[in-house]
């Protein structure tokens, strides 16, 4: 990747004093990252500049080296799910979806209607609280420090949800291959219906307090724009593409989960600069409140889980009553399960974009291999697009709109 971006810096700079004339042009490369508060993780840019005009710009991955991946073939599919919930630590219920769904479409197992529900309603909170991260600290890089704790009051709200359905705010564990692990407390759907009732006002309010700042108007507006026909061929997918003005969104193209089953529109923006894309994940946070609220008011009685004793671990109650259930949970858990041989694709929508999960299967009871197609890694190709040619104080805000998360992107 270095010598790479050596040979980058090299043919830029040739190109750029030969379109001057021989004049001789300052253009200084910088380091930004990859410790720099303004990268959104460990991410290293390669920056030259003429003056403050970005003329090049190399993104270089690499620094969190997980390795999460790799070490799923080492695992049972009953121990992957908490390796997959750390790439992208923002929107870990996602991760969860996209091994769980793509697990239950190799042992063709399906899930209770109830268990379908409560998963999109965890996810769609869970998408509400990715764009609260998002939102805070994209504030917080354009100098608006007040949004961050507006965001971070009622991202708080949400893990305190997370916590009483999984008993931990983040990285819960709650999705399980053939539905969740848990039905919902009692208490929880009042507080859910308390929260949602809320949130549309609060977004009111963070657009109250950004769509009259002239500061970030000034910064978002025309900056980091790239064609919608470009962002296509980058395979760019999301809140970017649909900021762009295409709509294109999984819960309405594909048929996963109980999305068929709500009314929700999809955002879209026009001109795709980061003011769109402010703007679409704002107006995504308020479909977001619709979904669940018409998965509540729909929500099926029934079984949470499953009934498949080889997939599925026996009821806690038997455990106590049961020897054969005692033993089944134990080697469910200490062995796991085996998975036919075969190999599958499964994609959701995350709240970055097209989120996909391939698992090969070789019919052991560890996956051969396991690939995820991260969003953060894919949009990330897209960045220079946005920022050549533009000021670097543009590419600091259109770093923020971009909404990396490198967990995912080095994995």
């Amino acid at each position: 990747m270095a010598i790479s971006a050596s040979e980058r810096e090299r043919s830029t700079r040739a190109e750029f004093d030969s379109e001057a004339g021989g004049i001789d042009q300052e253009v200084v490369t910088i380091n930004f990252g990859p410790h720099h508060p303004a990268t959104h993780g460990v991410l290293r840019l390669v920056v030259q500049l003429e003056g403050e005009v970005v003329r090049e710009l190399v993104p270089v991955i690499g620094y969190v080296h997980t390795g999460i991946e790799k070490s799923c073939e080492d695992k049972s599919y009953w121990k992957v799910i908490p390796f997959v919930e750390r790439m992208d630590y923002v929107s870990y219920f996602f991760q969860m979806e996209a091994f769980c769904g793509a697990v239950e479409r190799l042992v063709e197992l399906e899930i209770p209607e109830r268990a379908k529900y409560l998963r999109v309603i965890h996810l769609e909170l869970n998408r509400i609280h990715s764009h609260l991260v998002w939102l805070g600290t994209t504030a917080l890089d354009l100098g608006a420090i007040s949004m961050l704790w507006y965001c971070f009051r009622d991202r708080d709200r949400i893990l305190d949800l997370f916590e009483m359905s999984g008993g931990q705010r983040m990285h819960t564990r709650y999705f399980q291959v053939g539905g969740v692990i848990e039905d919902i407390p009692l208490g929880f759907e009042a507080k859910l219906r308390e929260f949602i009732a809320d949130m549309p006002t609060r977004v009111g309010q963070y657009e109250a307090l950004l769509d009259r700042n002239e500061i970030f108007l000034q910064r978002t507006r025309g900056t980091g724009i790239v064609p919608r026909q470009r962002l296509i061929d980058l395979g760019v997918t999301g809140p970017l593409l649909r900021a762009a003005g295409e709509p294109w969104d999984l819960r309405k193209v594909f048929d996963y989960l109980a999305y068929r089953q709500f009314d929700f529109r999809v955002p879209v923006g026009t001109v795709g600069d980061n003011y769109d894309r402010y703007r679409v994940r704002l107006a995504e946070m308020v479909e977001s409140v619709r979904i669940i609220e018409q998965a509540l008011d729909g929500l099926p009685e029934g079984p949470f889980i499953a009934d498949d004793r080889k997939y599925v671990l026996p009821p806690r109650s038997e455990l106590s009553t049961s020897m054969e259930a005692l033993i089944h949970h134990f080697k469910l858990v200490t062995e796991g399960y085996r998975v036919p041989p075969g190999e599958l694709y499964y994609s959701i929508e995350s709240p970055r974009g097209e989120l996909g999960c391939f698992v090969l299967s070789d019919g052991s009871a560890k996956p051969a291999r396991v690939h995820f197609r991260d969003p953060s890694f894919v949009n990330l190709q897209a960045f220079r697009d946005m920022c050549v040619d533009g000021y670097v104080a543009d590419m600091i805000a259109t770093l923020g709109m971009l909404d990396p998360i490198l967990g995912g992107t080095d994995r």
